[in-house]
């Protein structure tokens, strides 16, 4: 297959698909695939609920059509595999989306096609569970009918600055033939350049390491935050005084959430696991991290408590509910976690956050968030995310809703040293 003739359907129309699909289609004729019917509707009227693209930036894409009907994938010959590969209540991988649309794929796979896959997987499961199906569901064989190839995504939500196209993108295929083709095809499109890898398990692995070594610093500095609270020192302050030597990272404690940071190593620490390996490293960062909603909610209680304010049905605001701020994305958020456990001491939580969207919210976490915030009436405010609207907002204007004895918690350091009352 050569690049001019390529006819690309891109699969899963999410954070990840449509930004790429949209790139395609400034330059070349592309299918963008969903099974949501109503995603579809909304983005052929040029509206992007997840705020990735604008809708000047759909128009642009001239060559860009899209659909929720599988019939239509047969014009195409180039299919590139964007769906969510989360995990499960036990955090083992859950392939579900992925198996789902590599099966469609087979249904109207035929000899000279490429399949490329963005999305995220533990090393080896490209050619060890997709292929298979692909093979299975089409009675072709890869590498002589058919053939693969792996570029993992590196969006980030919310970054209007490391946008797709300015991202190394990291390329491989299942041999060298088709690797070049899936470098040049890539080339074409990203203005920071390629990657080659050797081999699809490397570009694999080097996916889940990339969101896994930031889970750890983010647990060593959430560790520390916990270490200098019982110190009675400001983590901040302590992390500003560290950071004047050149070669200190600077993280930030937090909550980690979102779809790749708190669930990439899960990939990884499942297939260590299966190949007869036990880490230990990645998993006490896993446990430090997803521990950090329960540490922040017994910490708020606490400060609570020794101001003399009731707990018992004690008025809450939580600000921000998204896993990140400046994004409308709420899948694997930790702010639930927070609120599960005030709610367990009978307190009274109003959560506030104008970016994500309150339907969802409701659906996803059964949380009605609150539209309008009325002053002097919260005896405990929450800084949980750092949306840029809580930063412009200012201590005045939020302390202006707790009541005249009130806690004040900046949870993601918005605001400067010693302007709230307690810090992570």
């Amino acid at each position: 297959m050569d690049l001019e003739s390529s006819k690309i359907a891109v699969i899963g129309l999410g954070y990840v698909g449509l930004p790429l699909a949209v790139e395609f289609g400034k330059h070349r004729d592309v299918l963008g695939f969903d099974i949501n019917p109503k995603r579809v509707q909304e983005l052929k009227n040029c509206y992007d609920f997840t705020l990735e693209t604008s809708a000047n930036e759909l128009q642009e894409a001239k060559g860009l059509n899209f659909t929720h009907d599988a019939a239509e994938l047969n014009n195409a010959n180039l299919f590139i595999v964007t769906v969510p590969t989360p995990i499960d209540e036990f955090n083992a991988p859950d392939m579900t989306y992925l198996k789902q649309a590599t099966e469609m794929i087979a249904s109207v796979l035929k000899k000279g096609d490429v399949v490329i896959y963005e999305s995220t997987v533990y090393p080896g499961a490209t050619e060890e569970i997709c292929a298979p199906l692909l093979e299975a569901g089409s009675s072709l064989k890869l590498n002589t009918d058919f053939f693969l190839g792996y570029s993992p995504e590196r969006i980030n939500p919310g970054d209007k600055t490391n946008t797709l196209t300015r991202i190394k993108k990291i390329t491989s295929g299942s041999n060298p033939k088709i690797a070049a083709f899936v470098d040049e095809l890539y080339g074409s499109i990203i203005v920071a350049g390629t990657h080659s890898t050797s081999c699809i398990k490397v570009a694999e692995a080097a996916k889940v390491i990339e969101n896994t070594q930031r889970d750890l610093n983010i647990a060593i500095i959430n560790e520390f935050a916990k270490i200098f609270n019982i110190l009675g020192i400001d983590t901040q302050e302590v992390l500003d005084a560290a950071g004047t030597k050149w070669n200190f990272l600077p993280f930030k404690p937090g909550l980690v959430g979102g779809h790749c940071i708190s669930v990439d190593p899960y990939y990884l620490t499942y297939k260590a696991k299966e190949v007869g390996y036990q880490p230990e490293v990645i998993l006490a960062g896993r446990r430090i991290n997803d521990g950090m909603g329960q540490y922040t909610a017994n910490q708020l209680l606490k400060a609570i408590s020794k101001r003399k304010i009731h707990i018992d049905e004690a008025r809450i605001l939580i600000l921000g509910f998204t896993f990140k701020g400046d994004c409308p994305d709420v899948r694997n958020t930790k702010i639930i976690d927070m609120i599960k456990e005030l709610r367990a001491f009978n307190t009274n939580v109003d959560v506030f956050d104008s970016w994500a969207d309150a339907k969802e919210v409701e659906q996803e976490y059964g949380i009605v968030l609150t539209e309008v915030l009325d002053k002097d009436s919260y005896d405990a405010i929450v800084l949980a995310v750092d949306h840029s609207e809580f930063n412009r907002w200012g201590e005045s204007k939020i302390r202006s809703f707790g009541k005249a004895k009130h806690i004040l918690y900046d949870v993601k350091h918005v605001l400067k040293i010693c302007e709230s009352d307690i810090r992570l």
